[in-house]
């Protein structure tokens, strides 16, 4: 059975960190393998995720600016490893917002905001290279590893065209109620070791 790995980069990489795991292109690969059974012959991994963002923003309090200058070195490793594709969506300033509601009535200082930022078009590349591997029918299963309700079109167009679409479920992760009932079969994937 050829399978192909999607995964939505922004959701594994809250889950690996919240239990504790450094998320590295090699933790990254190691992920992508664990999903794949042994009855399965890995196609491709498609990775989406968005570059860091990088720019001088005024900071909310003071005007001074703000220094953001994440390095994307890592997703050019990613996008080298054999079988491996990264898909990039951008990443998108959208202002500041207070750590804490309500707002302290004391003097605020740019501590007491954090930066926001929107992911752009990473779900529907997500989406059109589902819907493109649906239309040629290369792959006879889709391994999912997302927690977002926006992929759920997509996840009914696999299904309609006679994919299984199979859901990675980590330890200790919730799935939404919707995802699994669109979802062929929920796969428990045990965290991979890392030295």
């Amino acid at each position: 059975m050829k399978v192909a790995v999607f995964i939505d980069g922004g959701h594994l990489r809250v889950l690996a960190r919240q239990a504790g795991h450094r998320y590295d292109p090699d933790y990254i690969e190691a992920v992508a393998h664990a999903c794949v059974g042994g009855d399965e012959t890995l196609l491709r991994v498609l990775y989406y995720d968005c570059a860091p963002y990088r720019g001088s923003p005024k900071l909310p309090v003071s005007g001074e600016s703000a220094a953001f200058q994440g390095s994307d070195d890592w997703l050019k490793v990613l996008a080298a490893k054999p079988q491996f594709a990264v898909r990039l969506g951008t990443l998108k300033f959208r202002g500041f917002e207070p750590r804490r509601v309500p707002i302290a009535s004391a003097t605020l200082s740019d501590e007491d905001f954090k930066p926001r930022f929107e992911q752009k078009g990473v779900d529907m590349r997500l989406g059109l290279d589902i819907a493109s591997y649906a239309a040629d029918r290369s792959i006879d299963r889709v391994i999912l590893i997302t927690g977002d309700t926006d992929c759920l079109p997509v996840m009914k167009l696999a299904r309609t065209a006679g994919l299984q679409v199979l859901l990675v479920q980590f330890p200790k992760q919730r799935l939404a109620r919707e995802l699994l009932w669109h979802s062929d079969f929920q796969k428990p994937i045990d965290w991979p070791r890392q030295d």
